[in-house]
């Protein structure tokens, strides 16, 4: 039966100790972390508003690209030759574009409930509702597992009749397109089109986003009013430097940086699906006292 090989960091030998425990421990402070601010957020009162049951659902997001990943990274550190069948590394791919796409929309409603939020703060309350945030996550939901699937089903009609051995760790698109031996332009092509379509037009959304926040809080005459409004926005802009950073920079290596050496996509991959799960929370519960407070409650 089909199925592919995964690759681990080149340059480290499979079933490694020494980097399958850091995984390990960096998984567990992934969902730790995301596990602690769903905690912490749905016990303190004060929390529940808008913004922070948006960033519920980021958390959601990050928990459930880890856990796409968590098998199979595990995997080829404690396997001499891991291997994973057609059909599984078809699912893993869909769900970790799928959560990917959920997650860059969510960040997109973050960056607007910012934008209420400074712009608008005597209209926050109206403009932006409980029962609003809902409607938004399931429209996001939808949006997220609607747009994926078509790339799912026009690689699932592909021939593989090369060498099946993958770049990294789990399945992506572009690096199982480069396998297939059939016509692969629909699928390139789509594929690239969902990401211009989804990541790219979210990110220049929160670019306007931010440049209108930024022109109002220039337009505001107090420093330290000024300083209270960008001290509120760090934590969303870590979070959106930390999600597009990488995955647009491996998107276009896969296509334009072939003759880079492979460790350039390994680390950007890996980064992609493992750094911001584990930031995230670090920078809320940072900046956030209520959080902080309730964390250290839990872990004491």
């Amino acid at each position: 039966p089909l199925a592919f090989i995964l690759t681990g960091i080149p340059g480290v030998a499979v079933s490694s100790p020494w980097a399958a425990v850091p995984l390990c421990c960096l998984y567990l402070l992934t969902l730790l972390g995301n596990c602690c601010l769903l905690w912490a957020i749905r016990a303190e009162r004060a929390l529940h508003t808008p913004g922070y049951q948006l960033l519920s659902m980021l958390a959601l997001a990050d928990l459930g690209l880890s856990l796409c990943t968590l098998s199979t990274v595990l995997a080829v550190f404690c396997a001499p030759a891991a291997s994973l069948p057609f059909q599984a590394c078809l699912a893993q791919m869909y769900f970790i574009h799928t959560f990917s796409t959920i997650e860059s929309r969510v960040l997109v409603a973050m960056a607007f409930d910012r934008f209420v939020a400074i712009c608008h703060p005597l209209r926050y309350g109206s403009v932006l509702s409980g029962s609003l945030v809902a409607r938004a996550g399931v429209l996001i939901v939808l949006r997220g597992t609607s747009v994926v699937l078509p790339v799912a089903a026009l690689m699932a009609r592909l021939p593989f009749c090369r060498a099946r051995l993958l770049s990294h760790s789990f399945c992506l698109h572009q690096d199982m397109l480069r396998l297939a031996c059939g016509d692969v332009r629909p699928s390139s092509w789509y594929g690239l089109s969902a990401v211009i379509l989804t990541e790219g037009l979210d990110s220049l959304a929160i670019l306007l986003s931010y440049v209108l926040i930024l022109r109002a809080i220039l337009g505001t005459i107090s420093p330290g009013a000024r300083a209270k409004a960008f001290s509120t926005c760090i934590c969303h802009l870590c979070a959106v430097l930390l999600f597009y950073i990488p995955p647009i920079s491996l998107s276009v290596i896969h296509r334009f940086g072939k003759h880079l050496p492979p460790l350039a996509p390994t680390l950007l991959a890996d980064a992609s699906v493992l750094v911001p799960p584990v930031l995230n929370p670090l920078v809320y519960s940072w900046k956030t006292k209520q959080i902080r407070r309730r964390i250290l409650l839990l872990l004491c």
